[in-house]
C-alpha cells in the first residue's frame, strides 16, 4: 500500500512539473556560449551582463550607433509621467528620460548592487531629483501596484532570468493604461553585429507577451540597429 502510495505521489510531482513547465513555457538543455541552457518559448535566455560592461553602455560610439537620442525622443510622456526603467545599468536612459518628466519620477530599477552603487553615486554627482534608485528582483521590479506609465527595457529583456514572472509583475505594477518599451536589436537582420543570443525577433516578442497578457500597438523601425517595440496591456 506504502509503496502504490509513493508511485503515485511520485507521479502526481512529475505531472505537476511538467504542466508548469508547458504552462510558463520555460524548459531546459545544454547552454550555449553566453547562454544559461534555459528557454522560455524555445528562446534561450542569454547571461546578464554585469558591471563590468558598464564601458561598454557609455561608450562614446552609442549614439551614432543606436541613435538613443532618437529613440529617447520618440518616448512619448507627460510631463509628470511615472517611468521604470528596467535593467537601468550606468542609468544612461534613466537620467535621459529624467529631462522629460520634470514633474514625474524616474525608476532606475537594478539587481546588481555595483550597478546600484554607480547609479546613486550619478544621482548624487547630477543633483537630480527626479530619478529614483530601486533594488530590483530577478522576479520582480519591486515597484507598486498601479503605479507607473511606461516600463522601458533596453537591451535587457532577453537576459531576464524569469522572463514571465517579471512581466507578470510588471501588469501588476503598471496603471490602467500602462505600457512596456522594448528596444532590443533586430534578431531578423544577421548583418547586425550582435550575437544571436543577444538580438530578438519581433515574432518572438509577440509570443511571450502574448502569453503574459499584452499585445504589440507600436512599431518603429526608425533605429539603425534595434527594434521600437511598445505593447499593452490586453
Amino acid at each position: 500500500m506504502k509503496t502504490a502510495l509513493a508511485a503515485i505521489f511520485f507521479l502526481i510531482c512529475t505531472c505537476n512539473a511538467g504542466c508548469n513547465a508547458e504552462v510558463t513555457g520555460y524548459s531546459q538543455s545544454k547552454a550555449s556560449p553566453d547562454g544559461t541552457g534555459k528557454f522560455y518559448f524555445g528562446r534561450e535566455i542569454a547571461r546578464i551582463m554585469d558591471a563590468g560592461g558598464g564601458d561598454w553602455l557609455e561608450r562614446n560610439e552609442r549614439q551614432r550607433e543606436e541613435n538613443t537620442a532618437l529613440a529617447i525622443r520618440t518616448i512619448q510622456l507627460g510631463a509628470d509621467a511615472v517611468v521604470a526603467d528596467i535593467g537601468a545599468g550606468t542609468g544612461y536612459y534613466s537620467f535621459r528620460l529624467a529631462g522629460k518628466v520634470p514633474r514625474g519620477k524616474v525608476y532606475a530599477v537594478e539587481v546588481q548592487d555595483a550597478f546600484i552603487r554607480l547609479l546613486n553615486t550619478k544621482k548624487a554627482a547630477l543633483k537630480d531629483s527626479v530619478v529614483e534608485v530601486i533594488k530590483g528582483a530577478t522576479q520582480s521590479p519591486n515597484l507598486p501596484n498601479n503605479s507607473i506609465d511606461l516600463a522601458i527595457m533596453v537591451d535587457v529583456y532577453h537576459e531576464l532570468e524569469f522572463p514571465a514572472e517579471m512581466l507578470q509583475a510588471l501588469g501588476k505594477a503598471l496603471k490602467p493604461n500602462g505600457k512596456i518599451l522594448f528596444i532590443e536589436y533586430r534578431g531578423e537582420d544577421p548583418s547586425i553585429p550582435i550575437k544571436t543570443i543577444h538580438k530578438t525577433t519581433v515574432a518572438q516578442l509577440n509570443r511571450e507577451l502574448g502569453a503574459n497578457g499584452f499585445r504589440l500597438s507600436q512599431q518603429e523601425e526608425m533605429l539603425p540597429i534595434q527594434h521600437f517595440l511598445l505593447y499593452e496591456k490586453k
